[in-house]
């Protein structure tokens, strides 16, 4: 690969992140335009192109699928009926309110996708703050907050989780054993700073419950239908793989979302043209092309060098590149989605414990089904939560945070880059420093 395509790579993706950061043009036309640079300078073909984004059809697919079943659902006025009772139940205060979406939240994503998860709660937040009369943009960072920290409680939480874990061998209840306080800190972390972050909705209390609007349900008996096969997708999400013919997450969502689409057809209560109308194509078209860029990079090179030069630095000491690599893939994963990055990181840091003489060649096969020293474990755990908790950082830095700016934009509201900076960086930060504390304390004492 041709030196000037790497800087011309590089250079592509920072001059996106940096035109998103300033906020000149909306996201989705930035990564567009700087996917299409990448075709038209011949960095990556067309079907290279294409290519890259048919390596993530899963991640696409399940987006789709939720989106088009929550959609399927709005003209029976759940979610503001739903958001009514959230309201009720809090008595109107705000800090019961936060503390509710910590609670609904947390244990979802610990089984589930945060950005699926994101996708099926986050219509409940707008109705909601409008009728505790706060703005709902917090309330949906709030809920990324959550979204992307409980991924770290259990090993099918987060895919970096899984990545990493699948390819240390670590098994489920071995996760649970080892990692999962980990996620609980990571949680915690959040709540210990919503008095301070979000104050002001903290302090709101509605004195007047009886001023409520009193949404009626509609269409009952379409939502009981649709509600039992909203129980067989999230059942399905939860065991679809391990049946003796495995059934994907995106197979899921997908077979969900005609289900509904025929519902919605039959019951006559929408069109099949409105709800497709009304999916947030912005949000998938971003996606399509930050998976280009990703390619782009990885094509080139630069995700293993810069990878690489990382691993070089670790040096002999475990326990400082443990914490080194903690921060650095954080920080990294704060404006680099956090799958193609660990990814890139796996085998890499596998050919630095065996360089490093820890290991011998073996774990280099795909096929190793052996443990790992116990001594080198602390760098992939460290990997788990600094590439899980850097997505809270920025805007860009995991998909759920994405799909919670798709839905504000069908709202009415932004979550402007610098609004998410503001929330983001204290919290990714402390984050970042409870998980290096933790794992200092569990793994780095000897």
């Amino acid at each position: 690969m041709e030196h000037w395509q790497a800087i011309a790579a590089a250079a592509i993706f920072v001059g996106v992140i940096g035109v998103i950061m300033t906020e000149w043009v909306h996201l989705m036309i930035a990564a567009l335009l700087g996917a299409l640079l990448l075709v038209c300078l011949n960095i990556l073909t067309l079907d290279e192109a294409i290519a890259y984004i048919a390596k993530s059809h899963a991640t696409l697919g399940l987006f789709f699928g939720v989106m088009v079943m929550v959609r399927a659902f709005e003209p029976t006025k759940i979610f503001e009926y739903l958001a009514t009772q959230m309201v009720l139940l809090a008595k109107g205060k705000g800090k019961r309110l936060l503390l509710g979406i910590v609670a609904i939240t947390t244990p979802i994503c610990a089984v589930l996708p945060n950005a699926t998860t994101v996708m099926l709660l986050a219509p409940l937040i707008p109705p909601l703050a409008q009728e505790i009369q706060v703005d709902f943009v917090p309330l949906l960072i709030l809920m990324v907050f959550i979204a992307n920290s409980s991924g770290l409680l259990t090993i099918v939480g987060d895919p970096a989780t899984f990545i990493v874990g699948s390819a240390i061998n670590m098994s489920f209840v071995d996760y649970l054993q080892n990692l999962s306080l980990g996620g609980a800190i990571a949680v915690a972390t959040v709540v210990a700073t919503l008095p301070w972050l979000f104050k002001k909705i903290w302090r709101t209390e509605l004195t007047n419950l009886d001023t409520l609007p009193q949404p009626q349900i509609n269409h009952p008996r379409m939502l009981i239908v649709g509600a039992a096969i909203v129980a067989l997708v999230l059942l399905f999400f939860v065991i679809g793989e391990t049946l003796p013919v495995p059934i994907s997450p995106a197979t899921v969502a997908l077979l969900g979302a005609a289900l509904c689409l025929l519902l919605a057809h039959h019951s006559k209560i929408d069109t099949v043209n409105n709800i497709l109308r009304d999916v947030d194509w912005s949000t998938l078209i971003f996606f399509m092309s930050i998976f280009v860029l990703i390619g782009g990079l990885q094509k080139t090179g630069v995700v293993s060098s810069a990878s690489g030069l990382l691993a070089f630095a670790l040096g002999q000491n475990v326990a400082l590149g443990s914490i080194v690599l903690l921060f650095s893939v954080g920080l990294i994963s704060s404006v680099i989605p956090n799958i193609p990055l660990v990814v890139a990181m796996v085998p890499l840091l596998k050919e630095y414990i065996v360089n490093a003489g820890f290991v011998g060649p073996e774990i280099l096969d795909p096929n190793f089904a052996g443990q790992l020293p116990v001594e080198v474990l602390p760098l992939f755990y460290a990997m788990m939560y600094g590439a899980t908790l850097g997505g809270n950082g920025t805007l860009v830095g995991a998909s759920s945070n994405i799909v919670a700016a798709g839905i504000a934009e069908q709202h009415g509201k932004r979550i402007s880059f610098k609004t998410f900076l503001y929330y983001g960086i204290p919290v990714m930060l402390l984050q970042l420093v409870m998980a290096a504390l933790y794992v200092s304390v569990a793994f780095l004492r000897g």
